[in-house]
């Protein structure tokens, strides 16, 4: 049997995903006989379109409904699922990582703080399961910059949820909020499904770009930055250096990355312009000016004598978004707190030193609650910062640290039959203590 939802309480926008990877909820939509005659398509009326009302099959319920599965989701959902709540995560790709995997970012910086390691908890549990894979991870020690494996660590992060008991829909992309006055009550969701509904007590937003606090009416700061395309090349190992000439005095020679864990095989970082990540016409530009420009540097490494034998391997699925949205929290995380090492007592966990010379800095819960909508967090790079701060959001170890306690924070709410703005605090932190996190 199907739930009516009005029109009315539907409000906004969730980018996440997720097709039901778990097909025990999507099969039982099914037998409930979801008549496809309720689709209704849009019209043109008076020159404009129109979409009509019409109801929508619940494809599932859940405690906490976490929408994005990079490394904040991952984090939030595992994290929520161990404090004892039911757990749906929904990604609009066929894997989990996000930009660490499906964007090929493999780097991770900001880990440690002056050769102290700050980011732990499930974070670095997914770091200590790749370093037990062949050709998992490299680089992970004290003070280095751990470089992963996507395939590797698409697998890790896929065993981990598996394990955890999360509910997971992958493969449908997020089109609305549902609302209730200023509370969330879950998402819908678009795939070759069709349109159907999530309800649950609590969301996590961990799309990168903001989506559901977006979808919801939450404030936040609309961001252009650059973004580019990360490419990986092979037989490295095989450059004839005999073949290479003396280099003139500040000549540099070609850009040819950071190693990974496969011998041979670099990743290439792209910096690209700044574009709007919000606007599907940059978006489009940005992937084909990129494409093209990554296959024709390669023809041209080619050409050169001892690189004839390079080849590109891959160029990355998902275009490298760094920044769109920032959430306006009850607490905005500024840059002048982390040089002045300010101490937060919400204190959720600890970013490390990227792109800075203060060797720790911590985030305070804040952060991660919208001023206005209720029953929803933020987690990963969307998450309360003023725009100095992006650089520092964006990077993968203050989205895991996010994530986890986003993931804490939401399951707390459900067990304690609070508001995500109401949660005890300390009671916050010391689960997150137990489940090894790092609160500086």
């Amino acid at each position: 049997m199907t739930r009516e939802i009005s029109r009315r309480d539907l409000f906004g926008v969730l980018g996440a995903s997720g097709l039901a990877a778990a097909m025990g909820p999507f099969a039982s939509a099914c037998r409930a006989g979801v008549d496809e005659t309720q689709k209704t398509s849009a019209t043109i009326v008076d020159g404009k379109v129109v979409q009509p009302q019409r109801q929508l099959p619940v494809l599932h319920k859940t405690d906490v409904l976490g929408g994005g599965g990079g490394p904040a989701g991952v984090a939030a959902a595992i994290a929520a699922r161990r404090t004892g709540v039911r757990v749906t995560l929904v990604e609009r790709y066929g894997c989990f990582g996000g930009q660490w995997t499906g964007g090929l970012v493999l780097i991770v910086v900001g880990l440690y703080a002056g050769g102290k390691q700050v980011t732990r908890g499930i974070g670095e549990e997914i770091m200590c399961r790749l370093d037990k894979l062949d050709r998992g991870i490299v680089n992970h020690r004290p003070g280095g910059k751990p470089t992963v494996d996507a395939e590797a660590l698409k697998y890790v992060m896929l065993e981990m949820i598996r394990e955890a008991g999360v509910d997971v829909f992958l493969h449908c992309w997020g089109v609305d909020a549902i609302m209730s006055g200023n509370s969330v009550q879950g998402a819908v969701f678009e795939s070759k499904s069709g349109r159907q509904a999530i309800l649950a007590n609590v969301v996590v937003d961990a799309t990168g770009d903001g989506d559901v606090y977006a979808a919801a009416g939450a404030r936040y700061e609309h961001l252009k930055y650059h973004f580019g395309l990360v490419s990986r090349l092979g037989n490295l190992d095989k450059i004839d250096r005999s073949k290479i000439g003396p280099r003139k005095k500040g000549q540099k020679g070609p850009n040819l990355g950071s190693i990974t864990p496969i011998k041979g095989v670099n990743w290439v970082n792209m910096h690209g312009p700044n574009a709007d990540a919000l606007d599907v016409a940059d978006l489009t530009r940005m992937e084909m000016n990129h494409r093209r420009q990554i296959w024709k540097s390669v023809e041209k490494l080619r050409n050169t004598p001892g690189y004839e034998k390079v080849y590109l391997v891959e160029t990355a699925p998902q275009l490298g978004v760094r920044i769109s949205r920032l959430l306006a929290g009850t607490h905005t995380l500024r840059f002048k707190d982390v040089m002045e090492k300010r101490k937060f007592a919400d204190s959720v966990g600890v970013g490390g030193d990227w792109n800075i010379k203060n060797p720790e800095w911590q985030i305070p819960y804040g952060t991660l609650i919208p001023k206005t909508v209720d029953n929803l967090l933020a987690a990963g790079r969307c998450i309360s910062g003023e725009a100095k701060m992006a650089e520092l959001l964006r990077v993968i170890p203050p989205c895991f640290v996010t994530g986890h306690a986003a993931g804490v924070a939401a399951a707390l709410a459900v067990k304690d039959s609070c508001l995500p703005r109401e949660v005890d605090v300390p009671k916050l932190q010391k689960i997150l203590k137990q489940q090894d996190a790092y609160l500086g």
